[in-house]
C-alpha cells in the first residue's frame, strides 16, 4: 500500500495516544505512592514507548522525504515484534489478572489498540527493501536483558512486574523458566513471521 499524508497523520495520532495513556497512568501511579521505576519495569510500557517513538519517527521521515534506512526499518521490526508479543501475552496470560490501579482505557490503548496499530503499520507498509533476520537478534537480546533485569531486581526488592515472573506464584524458578521459554517461543515466532511477511511482500513487488 502506498504511503499517503494520512498515513503520517495517523502514525503521529496513535503515537500521541499511547504517550497520553502512559503519561496519565504514570501520573496516577506516582500519585498513589507507587514506584516510578516499577512503572517503567513493565514490558508493556517499554514496548509502547518504543512503538510511539518509532511511529513519530516514521511520520517525520515521511514528511521530510528521508531516504530509506535499514537501521530505522530494523527498529520498526523490533517495535512491531515487541508489540505483537505484548498483545499475545496479555491475551493468553494477563487477561483475567487483577490490573490494580490501571485505568480501563489505558489498558485498552496499551494492550489492544497499539498492538493492532503497530502490526497493521508493519503489514501494510513493510520495509523496502526487506531487512533480513538481523532485527530478530535485537528482539531476543532485548527480551533476554529484560528477563534478567526483572529477575535480578525482583529478587532484590521483592517485586516482579508480572505474576509469571514471580517464583513464589509459579512454583519456583522452574515455573518461571517454563513461562520464559514459552514467551521466548512467542518472541521468535512473532519476529520471524513479521520479517517473513516483509520478504514475501518484497518478492511480490519485484
Amino acid at each position: 500500500m502506498t504511503l499517503t499524508p494520512l498515513t503520517a497523520v495517523l502514525r503521529l495520532a496513535f503515537a500521541l495516544l499511547a504517550l497520553a495513556a502512559i503519561g496519565w497512568q504514570l501520573w496516577l501511579h506516582v500519585g498513589l505512592g507507587y514506584s516510578a521505576l516499577n512503572f517503567f519495569s513493565y514490558f508493556t510500557n517499554l514496548s509502547n514507548l518504543l512503538a510511539a517513538g518509532v511511529l513519530i519517527a516514521g511520520a517525520c521521515r515521511q514528511w521530510t522525504h528521508a531516504r530509506p534506512s535499514a537501521a530505522f526499518e530494523s527498529l520498526r521490526a523490533v517495535a512491531a515484534t515487541c508489540m505483537l508479543v505484548v498483545g499475545v501475552v496479555f491475551a493468553l496470560l494477563l487477561r483475567d489478572v487483577d490490573l490494580g490501579a490501571l485505568r480501563p482505557w489505558v489498558n485498552s490503548v496499551l494492550h489492544h489498540v497499539m498492538p493492532v496499530v503497530v502490526l497493521l503499520d508493519w503489514l501494510l507498509w513493510p520495509p523496502r527493501p526487506a531487512v533480513g533476520v538481523r532485527p530478530l537478534r535485537w528482539v531476543v537480546a532485548f527480551a533476554g536483558l529484560y528477563l534478567a533485569y526483572s529477575m535480578v531486581r525482583g529478587a532484590a526488592v521483592g517485586w516482579y512486574p508480572y505474576p509469571f515472573l514471580n517464583p513464589a506464584k509459579v512454583g519456583g524458578y522452574g515455573g518461571v523458566a517454563v513461562y520464559a521459554v514459552g514467551i521466548a517461543v512467542v518472541v521468535v515466532v512473532a519476529g520471524w513471521a513479521l520479517l517473513a511477511w516483509a520478504r514475501r511482500r518484497e518478492r511480490v513487488q519485484t
